[in-house]
Order: C-alpha cells, then sequence, then structure tokens
C-alpha cells in the first residue's frame, strides 16, 4: 500500500506535470511553424466579434447534454438497486468529474458518483457505474477503428505511421479489444457466473452481483445514449473547429476526432495533463486536412476547459453538500 501511495503522489505531483510541460512545448513548437500564422490569428479574433460567436454557446449547451445524457445511463444503470432522481444523478455525474480529474482515465468519477448512495449500496453499484463507461468504451472503439481504416491512407501517406505493418497490428488489436469487449458487455452473466466459481474472487461476489439482474434492454439503451453522446462531442469539435477558423468540413473534423479519442481511451492518462497530448494528436490528425495548429490548438483547449474543467468546478461544489454518512430517509 505504501509503494502505491508513493506512485501516486509520483505521477500526480511531477511525471503528470513534466509530461504536460513536454507536450505543451511540443504543440508550441509545432504553431511556431505554422505557415500565416499571424493570418490565423487574426481570423481567430474576428471570430468572438463575428456571427460564428453563436457556436461557443452552442458548445456549452452541448456540453450540458452531454454530460445530461451520462446521468441519465446512471440513472437507468442503478435503478433497480436505488432510484435516483434525474437531477440528483446529474450531481453525482459532475460530482465524479471533479474526484477524476487527477485519476489516471478518469477512474475516480466512480468514487464521486457512488457518495449519492445510501451506505449500504453503494459498492453494489460500483459494477453498474463501470457498465455504463463500457458502453461508452464500446461505442469509443467503433467509431475509432473505423476512423483509422477511412484515414488509413493519409495516416501513412503522412508519415504519422512509418511502417504499415504497424498500422495493421494496430487495427487488428482495437478489432479484437473491440470483439472481446462486446461479448462481455452482452454476456455479462456469463462474466459473473464464472468469477463467482473462482475462489479467490468468490467472497467479492456481492460487488458484481448486479449484473447478473441487467436485461438486453438495458444494455442496448445504454450504447444507443453512448452513441448519441459520442456525436455529440463530434459537433462539439466542428464548431470549434469552424469559431477558430479551421477550414474543414464534419467529415474531415469527425473521423480524425474519431482516431484522437481512440488513442485517448487506449492510453492511460490523467485529465489535468491530458490536453496536451490530446492537443498533441489532434494537431497531427486534423492537420491532416488543415494547417492551421493555432485554431486546431485553441478549439482542443476550448473542449478541454468547456467539457472537463467546467464540471469538474460544478462538482467540487456539489460535493461540498454531500453527507458522507446519511440515513435512508435522507436519499431520497
Amino acid at each position: 500500500m505504501r509503494l502505491n501511495k508513493n506512485i501516486k503522489i509520483f505521477l500526480n505531483y511531477f511525471l503528470g506535470p513534466v509530461i504536460f510541460i513536454w507536450l505543451s512545448w511540443s504543440i508550441y513548437q509545432q504553431i511556431k511553424q505554422q505557415p500565416n500564422l499571424e493570418q490565423s490569428w487574426q481570423q481567430i479574433k474576428q471570430s468572438f466579434s463575428g456571427p460564428l460567436i453563436i457556436n461557443l454557446f452552442i458548445v456549452v449547451l452541448l456540453m450540458l447534454a452531454n454530460w445530461s445524457l451520462e446521468a441519465l445511463k446512471w440513472k437507468l444503470s442503478v435503478r433497480e438497486v436505488q432510484h435516483v432522481s434525474f437531477l440528483k444523478s446529474l450531481k453525482a455525474i459532475f460530482s465524479g468529474v471533479s474526484f477524476s480529474v487527477t485519476t489516471p482515465n478518469r477512474m475516480g468519477e466512480y468514487a464521486g458518483r457512488i457518495l449519492y448512495m445510501e451506505e449500504g449500496n453503494r459498492l453494489r453499484v460500483v459494477s453498474l457505474t463501470i457498465l455504463g463507461s463500457l458502453s461508452q468504451l464500446i461505442i469509443t472503439l467503433s467509431f475509432g477503428l473505423a476512423g483509422l481504416l477511412i484515414l488509413k491512407n493519409r495516416i501513412i501517406g503522412a508519415g504519422l505511421i512509418e511502417w504499415t505493418r504497424w498500422f495493421d497490428l494496430i487495427l487488428i488489436g482495437v478489432a479484437i479489444a473491440l470483439v472481446v469487449l462486446t461479448v462481455f458487455y452482452f454476456r455479462l452473466r456469463w462474466l459473473a457466473f464464472w468469477l463467482d466459481r473462482v475462489p479467490a474472487l468468490s467472497k467479492y461476489s456481492y460487488l458484481i452481483s448486479e449484473l447478473e439482474k441487467v436485461n438486453a434492454t438495458l444494455l442496448w439503451q445504454l450504447l444507443s445514449l453512448s452513441a448519441v453522446r459520442y456525436l455529440i462531442f463530434g459537433m462539439q469539435y466542428y464548431l470549434l473547429f469552424r469559431f477558430f477558423a479551421v477550414d474543414i468540413n464534419w467529415w474531415q473534423a469527425f473521423w480524425p476526432a474519431s482516431v484522437t479519442f481512440l488513442v485517448l481511451a487506449i492510453i492511460p492518462t490523467i485529465a489535468l495533463v491530458e490536453l496536451g497530448l490530446r492537443g498533441e494528436i489532434s494537431i497531427k490528425m486534423i492537420g491532416l486536412f488543415s494547417p492551421n495548429s493555432l485554431g486546431i490548438g485553441f478549439a482542443t483547449t476550448t473542449i478541454w476547459f468547456v467539457n472537463l474543467v467546467v464540471p469538474a468546478l460544478i462538482g467540487s461544489l456539489l460535493i461540498l453538500s454531500v453527507k458522507i454518512f446519511r440515513s435512508k430517509n435522507e436519499s431520497s
């Protein structure tokens, strides 16, 4: 346990900031080398006083829609364990985001959400919460795989992957992961059954017992809501690319973004460091269609701020009113 604590301190307070600085410097160098940099900067400034300013407001509204859909997913997932109102579910989602910003791949969000459950139900809903994340991951892998296939020639032609065989291995790896996760997703009872047969794990079977009660209707509902959330992410990217004078169409924005989402889902990152990695990947992927690295960088930063920082700030305020230990009468 001591080792784990030291590793966590190292990742949060040393390695994370170092990686962030390195990636930020790399992005700065790419922007600095952009042709017509001054012209791009002028176009961006003009956007704040032009009709495209409405894009920013739409992006914020889409952020609220995005997290509202996630709240609906969680509400549906845990309803057999405990009834949770939509407003309370939304509060749990925002609180989870605030917990997630310093944990790898935002794993801390589960801790923030379960605080809104009754004490006896908190551990029981962890597996159901992970189920919602799994549905989102399946959608991310699906679109990411499609994006890789669609952009294969451009990615290889631009030299982003020097050895073609590496690209093929990545495709195969993503495809295998997608198939395995999808099979487990629709055969949760199998998973619960076999884990219960493992002596070392059987004593923890109560943590996954709720998975045995999940039906196909709920699984398809979660996947559908996850797909809509994914499309919202894509729309946000497109609107901000247009706002920051990145001259690309919807197709050229969506598929490179899908590859970016895929990489971010695969590589363990801390949310506060993710900005640098997200910017680095976005500049390379969107750069296949536009040389405006400055606009791409601004769009990526805005997406990160609106979708993560703002909800995390809201969640941190909500957590102040959460009672860690409360009676069932207070849990409605």
